[in-house]
């Protein structure tokens, strides 16, 4: 995987920006975070350290995820806000387009997930040892044998909406990780951070910031 990475070349997206907070668009194909080795330096986190230096991690998204990823622009923002992700204080909803139709019109997938080692960085569901995992799900509408959804992740755990969609037996399009034939059918992961809902930091107003979803 780390050989053919090719980050978009696209200009910073700000969507929001104070004296505590930065909210960006996050393009997929970019790593939020450096990988291992030269060729994974280009990153979102380094793109925002350039505008910004004083940017502090809070969270990440997965590399072909795209959509609404928040940076701390103090020590003090990155304590408060990471600590609403820790008590789950944070919202977040996503849209996907899923392979198949999905038959239900709401539902919740509660199956806890833990790392599978053989074939990190996959995950996989385990009833023994895994870490809770819970989503909430919803169908948007539905097109050539495919569903578009909203996700309602209520944990946060690695590739949760994906092994979560997958063991519904509707794997997220373009997923490199999970999909298998007809679902492979896709110019990208077809995933997307669309809102994020968290107290600011200076104060504990409720704020929602939004990215509109590119497919």
């Amino acid at each position: 995987m780390s050989s053919d990475y090719c980050p978009p070349n696209t200009p910073l997206e700000i969507v929001h920006h104070d004296h505590e907070l930065l909210i960006v668009n996050k393009p997929s194909g970019l790593l939020s975070v450096p990988g291992k080795g030269e060729h994974l330096a280009d990153c979102l986190i380094a793109r925002v350290q350039a505008a910004f230096p004083e940017a502090l991690l809070i969270h990440r998204l997965d590399r072909d995820t795209s959509g609404v990823m928040a940076f701390a622009l103090t020590p003090h923002a990155q304590r408060h806000i990471g600590l609403q992700f820790e008590k789950r204080q944070t919202k977040k909803t996503y849209i996907a387009w899923v392979h198949g139709e999905v038959q239900e019109k709401t539902g919740t997938v509660d199956l806890p997930l833990i790392v599978d080692w053989p074939n990190r960085p996959r995950q996989k569901v385990c009833h023994e040892t895994g870490k809770q995992a819970v989503t909430d799900w919803r169908v948007v509408r539905y097109d050539n044998g495919q569903t578009k959804v909203r996700l309602y992740p209520q944990t946060g755990r690695s590739h949760q909406l994906r092994v979560h969609m997958l063991a519904l037996g509707h794997p997220i399009m373009g997923d490199p990780f999970y999909a298998t034939g007809e679902a492979l059918n896709a110019p990208r992961l077809m995933l997307h951070a669309e809102q994020l809902k968290l107290r600011h930091p200076d104060g504990g107003q409720g704020m929602n910031f939004k990215s509109k979803c590119p497919f």
